[in-house]
């Protein structure tokens, strides 16, 4: 069994550190979100009384860390849980009067042009941000100067470089994996718009080991059947790749105004 003390990575985390682990779990919809945006926040800095769109925040994790350790004003759109149960936790959490629940999908949100001074996505942009279009929407909902950062699983190598997805990436991902690109897609895709500056298009070293650690725990520790069945799933794909193509992009741009 994997303790749950194997989460405090206040090395590598140390804001994260200071967070329950068995609450991270709890609270968890995919790989550990509070290790991503950490990781983030070095390629966009947030400022108190920043306004932020938190898109695809989940159960809410990334929005109380960003609202507790950064003191921004913090929009959390999420279209797959009640807008009322986020807003509960974040009450909870001590947060509610700088959270915003929002429930709405990605395609059709309910915010005003250039309302945010930074847009985030962890561990979900992935599953709209391809679209070739996308980021044209997205982009007018962030002022001029304003950054969008996103964390999602990646690849080393283009599948089409490779012939198509092997067998363990087939068998853990499934045909979801054609969403997994690498930086330097991310980077080509979003320079050639003209809509915004990459600023950092980055893979993760060791993603692919934070990435079965959690897995690992949650396997173990989670309260929701679905998130277990899905980790002990997910660890065979990490142990045949051992990050041979598996880690995560962080990308940032940063948008141009000089772009209609």
């Amino acid at each position: 069994m994997t303790s749950l003390d194997a989460l405090v990575r206040s090395d590598e985390y140390p804001r994260a550190a200071k967070y329950d682990p068995q609450w991270m779990v709890d609270n968890c919809m995919g790989p550990n979100p509070l290790w991503l945006l950490e990781d983030l926040s070095r390629d966009c800095t947030f400022r108190p009384g920043m306004k932020v769109l938190d898109l695809g925040c989940g159960l809410g994790m990334t929005s109380i860390f960003l609202a507790r350790e950064y003191g921004v004003e913090v929009w959390a759109s999420e279209l797959w849980i009640p807008a009322e149960e986020n807003a509960a936790r974040f009450e909870q959490a001590g947060v509610g009067d700088q959270v915003h629940a929002v429930r709405a999908e990605a395609h059709d949100l309910p915010f005003a042009s250039e309302q945010f001074d930074a847009i985030l996505s962890v561990d979900s942009y992935h599953y709209f941000g391809t679209d070739d279009l996308y980021l044209g929407y997205i982009s007018e909902f962030l002022k001029t100067g304003g950054r969008l950062s996103i964390a999602v699983p990646s690849l080393h190598r283009e599948l089409r470089e490779l012939g198509g997805a092997p067998a363990h990436l087939r068998s853990g991902a499934g045909w979801e994996v054609l969403s997994f690109h690498t930086p330097e897609w991310w980077r080509f895709q979003w320079e050639q718009t003209g809509l915004v500056q990459v600023i950092a298009s980055r893979a993760q070293p060791g993603g692919w080991l934070d990435w079965k650690l959690w897995c690992e725990v949650c396997a173990e520790h989670s309260p929701n059947e679905p998130v277990r069945q899905n980790s002990r799933a997910t660890i065979p794909m990490l142990d045949t790749d051992r990050g041979e193509l598996l880690t995560f992009a962080l990308v940032t741009g940063q948008k141009d105004g000089s772009v209609r």
